[in-house]
């Protein structure tokens, strides 16, 4: 599932790289998706990259995951790529590059409160 034009080094690519993203139930049921999608990110592979594909490819769950109006992320929605949290990572910051390549899905997760 390696996308056409992924860079190695993760972040960089002059064609589209196919991102698969996985996302919480409450989003899955709201925009009738399943629980991993691919979007479709031309150039390069970042937080924001992938949030405008999703949002463009999926209009529904636009202002969801993110403020319109500030484009930043929600305060109970986090984002993670393997094993790290990428919530507070720059959102132009190039994603992992098995993230990139399609090996690992961008993770899209509702976070619990409570105790």
């Amino acid at each position: 599932m390696t996308p056409a034009g992924a860079g190695a080094a993760g972040g960089t690519s002059a064609l589209t790289a196919r991102v698969r993203v996985r996302l919480p139930a409450q989003l899955q049921k709201l925009a009738q998706l399943p629980a991993e999608i691919v979007v479709a990110v031309d150039g390069a592979v970042t937080q924001r990259a992938v949030i405008d594909a999703l949002e463009r490819e999926h209009p529904v769950l636009g202002g969801t995951v993110r403020d319109r109006a500030t484009d930043k992320r929600r305060p109970f929605v986090r984002f993670f790529a393997g094993e790290s949290d990428l919530s507070n990572a720059p959102p132009d910051e190039p994603l992992p590059a098995a993230v990139c390549e399609g090996r690992e899905p961008f993770v899209v997760v509702g976070a619990i409160a409570g105790g």
